[in-house]
């Protein structure tokens, strides 16, 4: 039971802009996160660069193809199309396509594929010809990784908020309960399956063993936070441990 990290570096990004300065340096800190034994990394670009940047995404791009060939780069955000002349210019390993508007302060739904279909199979067709893997946001409804499948998508990122953001034990099992028929949903039809939102050092380990065959769990807000406590390296470390790493 083993789900590869993806450190999501929005929140250092963030704390960057504060400041008209160069620290903390995001290309640096992905460094040490992917020396770590980070799978790979994630950003979500936005159009006001309130976070990353687009000199961000080139700058993490010519990190990962030159020292970490062997890992990867997520770009995720709403396919429009500044976004999508920027993936298709920094040629990720995988984009994960969002519902986001332009003033969200963070994700907080998944695709109406069914509302959507015929512009999602637009954008993923013209990502997928272009060699990058692509997953859809969904909400953790057992319906969605079938309307995933019909638009071409690769995998699904399943919106774990509703599970990670609640502190009510029963609440919570209900919501993983939700998660993980939508990932068995995903399987069975041949998708894999990504997750990311809200997760944590506590209620990770319980979502990797009720989901086995996660591929990835994309994770920025928490690992930050552990990271100031712990430094960037050993926030990854324990992250892997909880994705069910054998370290």
């Amino acid at each position: 039971m083993t789900a590869r990290l993806s450190v999501n570096v929005n929140a250092i990004a963030y704390l960057r802009n504060r400041r008209d300065l160069p620290w903390p340096d995001v290309t640096e800190i992905g460094r040490i996160a992917l020396e770590a034994g980070a799978h790979g990394l994630t950003v979500h670009p936005r159009p006001d660069e309130r976070h990353i940047r687009r000199t961000d995404v080139s700058a993490l791009a010519r990190l990962i193809a030159a020292e970490f060939p062997d890992r990867e780069h997520n770009i995720e955000g709403n396919p429009q199309s500044d976004f999508i002349e920027l993936v298709e210019t920094a040629r990720p390993a995988q984009v994960t396509l969002v519902p986001d508007d332009a003033g969200q302060s963070t994700s907080d739904h998944g695709w109406n594929i069914a509302a959507r279909r015929d512009f999602l199979s637009s954008v993923v067709a013209r990502f997928k010809r272009a060699g990058i893997r692509v997953s859809l946001f969904v909400d953790a409804q057992p319906e969605n990784p079938s309307l995933a499948k019909a638009v071409g998508a690769d995998r699904i990122e399943i919106f774990t908020g509703p599970y990670g953001a609640t502190f009510d034990k029963v609440t919570r099992v209900q919501e993983l309960a939700k998660v993980t028929a939508t990932a068995h949903a995903a399987r069975d039809l041949g998708l894999e399956v990504n997750a990311g939102h809200d997760l944590t050092l506590d209620n990770l380990p319980p979502l990797v063993a009720a989901v086995p065959h996660l591929a990835e769990v994309s994770i920025g807000h928490a690992l930050t936070a552990d990271a100031l406590r712990f430094g960037m390296a050993e926030a990854v470390f324990r992250y892997r441990q909880a994705c069910g790493e054998p370290i």
